[in-house]
Protein backbone atom coordinates (compact mmCIF):
# COMPACT_ATOMS: atom_id res chain seq x y z
CA UNK A 1 0.00 0.00 0.00
CA UNK A 2 2.79 2.52 0.78
CA UNK A 3 4.31 1.82 -2.62
CA UNK A 4 1.04 2.78 -4.34
CA UNK A 5 0.81 6.05 -2.40
CA UNK A 6 4.45 6.88 -3.20
CA UNK A 7 3.86 6.12 -6.90
CA UNK A 8 0.73 8.29 -6.90
CA UNK A 9 2.60 11.22 -5.33
CA UNK A 10 5.50 10.89 -7.78
CA UNK A 11 3.19 10.80 -10.80
CA UNK A 12 1.10 13.70 -9.43
CA UNK A 13 4.29 15.77 -9.12
CA UNK A 14 5.31 14.82 -12.68
CA UNK A 15 1.85 15.80 -14.00
CA UNK A 16 1.94 19.12 -12.13
CA UNK A 17 5.40 19.91 -13.54
CA UNK A 18 4.30 18.99 -17.06
CA UNK A 19 1.19 21.18 -16.78
CA UNK A 20 3.19 24.11 -15.37
CA UNK A 21 5.90 24.03 -18.05
CA UNK A 22 3.39 23.26 -20.80
CA UNK A 23 1.44 26.40 -19.92
CA UNK A 24 4.67 28.42 -19.69
CA UNK A 25 5.92 27.32 -23.09
CA UNK A 26 2.73 27.05 -25.11
CA UNK A 27 0.87 30.19 -23.99
CA UNK A 28 1.95 33.34 -25.83
CA UNK A 29 1.45 36.73 -24.20
CA UNK A 30 -0.72 39.38 -25.82
CA UNK A 31 1.20 41.94 -27.89
CA UNK A 32 1.37 45.53 -26.71
CA UNK A 33 -1.27 47.72 -28.45
CA UNK A 34 0.10 50.04 -31.12
CA UNK A 35 -1.20 53.23 -29.46
CA UNK A 36 0.76 52.75 -26.22
CA UNK A 37 3.57 55.11 -25.31
CA UNK A 38 6.42 54.60 -22.85
CA UNK A 39 5.73 56.19 -19.48
CA UNK A 40 9.15 57.67 -18.84
CA UNK A 41 12.62 57.56 -20.24
CA UNK A 42 15.40 55.70 -18.49
CA UNK A 43 16.82 59.00 -17.23
CA UNK A 44 13.47 59.88 -15.65
CA UNK A 45 13.34 56.53 -13.83
CA UNK A 46 16.90 56.98 -12.61
CA UNK A 47 16.10 60.44 -11.27
CA UNK A 48 13.07 59.10 -9.43
CA UNK A 49 15.15 56.38 -7.76
CA UNK A 50 17.82 58.89 -6.77
CA UNK A 51 15.18 61.17 -5.29
CA UNK A 52 13.73 58.19 -3.40
CA UNK A 53 17.06 57.64 -1.65
CA UNK A 54 17.54 61.40 -1.04
CA UNK A 55 20.48 61.80 -3.42
CA UNK A 56 20.79 65.32 -4.82
CA UNK A 57 20.33 65.54 -8.58
CA UNK A 58 23.07 66.92 -10.77
CA UNK A 59 22.74 70.63 -11.64
CA UNK A 60 22.43 69.97 -15.38
CA UNK A 61 19.51 67.59 -14.85
CA UNK A 62 17.84 70.06 -12.49
CA UNK A 63 18.25 72.93 -14.96
CA UNK A 64 16.80 70.94 -17.84
CA UNK A 65 13.89 69.75 -15.69
CA UNK A 66 13.08 73.26 -14.40
CA UNK A 67 13.03 74.99 -17.78
CA UNK A 68 11.38 72.73 -20.35
CA UNK A 69 10.29 74.17 -23.66
CA UNK A 70 6.88 75.80 -23.65
CA UNK A 71 5.43 73.42 -26.23
CA UNK A 72 6.66 70.33 -24.37
CA UNK A 73 4.71 71.30 -21.25
CA UNK A 74 1.32 70.87 -22.94
CA UNK A 75 -0.29 67.83 -24.52
CA UNK A 76 -3.57 68.05 -26.40
CA UNK A 77 -5.76 65.05 -25.61
CA UNK A 78 -8.99 66.04 -27.39
CA UNK A 79 -11.04 68.94 -28.70
CA UNK A 80 -14.71 69.79 -29.05
CA UNK A 81 -14.93 72.52 -31.67
CA UNK A 82 -17.77 73.94 -33.77
CA UNK A 83 -17.90 73.12 -37.47
CA UNK A 84 -16.06 75.43 -39.84
CA UNK A 85 -19.17 77.31 -40.96
CA UNK A 86 -20.78 77.66 -37.51
CA UNK A 87 -20.16 80.65 -35.21
CA UNK A 88 -16.67 81.96 -34.56
CA UNK A 89 -13.49 80.56 -33.16
CA UNK A 90 -14.45 81.79 -29.69
CA UNK A 91 -16.44 78.62 -28.99
CA UNK A 92 -15.07 75.23 -28.04
CA UNK A 93 -13.39 73.16 -25.37
CA UNK A 94 -9.96 71.52 -25.34
CA UNK A 95 -8.76 68.68 -23.12
CA UNK A 96 -5.15 69.56 -22.24
CA UNK A 97 -2.59 67.92 -19.95
CA UNK A 98 -0.17 70.46 -18.41
CA UNK A 99 3.22 69.33 -17.06
CA UNK A 100 2.34 65.59 -17.20
CA UNK A 101 -0.61 66.12 -14.83
CA UNK A 102 -4.02 64.58 -15.55
CA UNK A 103 -5.81 66.39 -18.40
CA UNK A 104 -8.42 69.06 -17.70
CA UNK A 105 -11.06 70.63 -19.92
CA UNK A 106 -10.55 74.32 -20.79
CA UNK A 107 -12.99 76.63 -22.59
CA UNK A 108 -11.74 79.16 -25.10
CA UNK A 109 -10.51 82.16 -23.08
CA UNK A 110 -9.93 80.17 -19.87
CA UNK A 111 -6.55 80.58 -18.16
CA UNK A 112 -4.32 77.53 -18.48
CA UNK A 113 -1.13 78.71 -16.84
CA UNK A 114 -0.04 81.98 -15.18
CA UNK A 115 -0.04 84.17 -18.29
CA UNK A 116 -1.42 81.75 -20.90
CA UNK A 117 -5.01 81.21 -22.01
CA UNK A 118 -6.68 78.94 -24.53
CA UNK A 119 -7.05 81.29 -27.50
CA UNK A 120 -8.88 79.16 -30.07
CA UNK A 121 -9.95 75.64 -30.92
CA UNK A 122 -10.13 74.06 -34.37
CA UNK A 123 -11.24 70.61 -35.48
CA UNK A 124 -7.92 68.90 -34.63
CA UNK A 125 -5.88 71.65 -32.95
CA UNK A 126 -5.83 74.32 -30.25
CA UNK A 127 -3.76 77.48 -29.80
CA UNK A 128 -2.40 78.79 -26.51
CA UNK A 129 -0.95 82.21 -25.84
CA UNK A 130 -1.30 85.41 -23.84
CA UNK A 131 -4.82 86.79 -23.41
CA UNK A 132 -4.20 89.77 -25.74
CA UNK A 133 -1.47 88.65 -28.10
CA UNK A 134 -0.21 86.30 -30.74
CA UNK A 135 -0.46 82.52 -30.20
CA UNK A 136 2.60 81.15 -28.42
CA UNK A 137 1.93 77.45 -28.99
CA UNK A 138 -0.23 75.49 -31.40
CA UNK A 139 -1.11 72.01 -30.20
CA UNK A 140 -2.22 69.40 -32.72
CA UNK A 141 -3.84 66.02 -32.14
CA UNK A 142 -1.84 63.08 -33.48
CA UNK A 143 -3.13 61.73 -36.79
CA UNK A 144 -5.71 58.98 -36.65
CA UNK A 145 -4.48 55.46 -37.37
CA UNK A 146 -5.45 54.09 -40.76
CA UNK A 147 -8.69 52.10 -40.77
CA UNK A 148 -8.49 48.35 -40.58
CA UNK A 149 -9.15 46.85 -43.98
CA UNK A 150 -9.45 43.32 -45.18
CA UNK A 151 -11.87 40.82 -46.56
CA UNK A 152 -14.12 38.29 -44.94
CA UNK A 153 -13.43 34.62 -45.46
CA UNK A 154 -15.74 32.70 -47.76
CA UNK A 155 -18.77 31.21 -46.07
CA UNK A 156 -18.29 27.48 -46.09
CA UNK A 157 -20.77 24.87 -45.04
CA UNK A 158 -23.80 27.13 -45.45
CA UNK A 159 -24.72 26.10 -48.98
CA UNK A 160 -24.79 22.62 -50.48
CA UNK A 161 -21.84 21.73 -52.67
CA UNK A 162 -22.36 21.76 -56.43
CA UNK A 163 -24.98 23.48 -58.54
CA UNK A 164 -28.40 24.02 -57.07
CA UNK A 165 -31.39 23.05 -59.23
CA UNK A 166 -34.03 25.75 -59.33
CA UNK A 167 -37.54 24.53 -60.31
CA UNK A 168 -39.07 26.30 -63.33
CA UNK A 169 -41.85 28.75 -62.57
CA UNK A 170 -45.33 27.26 -62.60
CA UNK A 171 -47.64 28.12 -65.51
CA UNK A 172 -50.53 30.38 -64.58
CA UNK A 173 -53.85 28.61 -64.00
CA UNK A 174 -56.35 29.56 -66.75
CA UNK A 175 -59.22 29.23 -64.30
CA UNK A 176 -62.80 28.22 -65.14
CA UNK A 177 -63.77 28.99 -68.62
CA UNK A 178 -66.18 27.90 -71.25
CA UNK A 179 -64.35 24.61 -71.68
CA UNK A 180 -65.49 23.16 -68.33
CA UNK A 181 -64.43 22.81 -64.72
CA UNK A 182 -60.92 23.68 -63.57
CA UNK A 183 -58.23 21.16 -64.29
CA UNK A 184 -57.48 20.32 -60.69
CA UNK A 185 -61.06 19.16 -60.14
CA UNK A 186 -61.11 16.76 -63.09
CA UNK A 187 -60.79 13.10 -62.13
CA UNK A 188 -57.88 11.42 -63.78
CA UNK A 189 -58.09 7.76 -64.49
Amino acid sequence: MPARIAAFLVWAAVAACAAFWGLRVLVTPRPVPSQTEPVASAEGRRADVLRLFAVAATPSAAASASAPGLASRFKLIGVMAPKEGERGRDQGIALIAVDEKPPRAYRVGAPIDNALVLQSVAVRSATIGPAQGEPAVQLDLPPLPPPATGSLPAASGLLPAGPVAVPPPAAPDPGPGPSGPPRDLVNRR
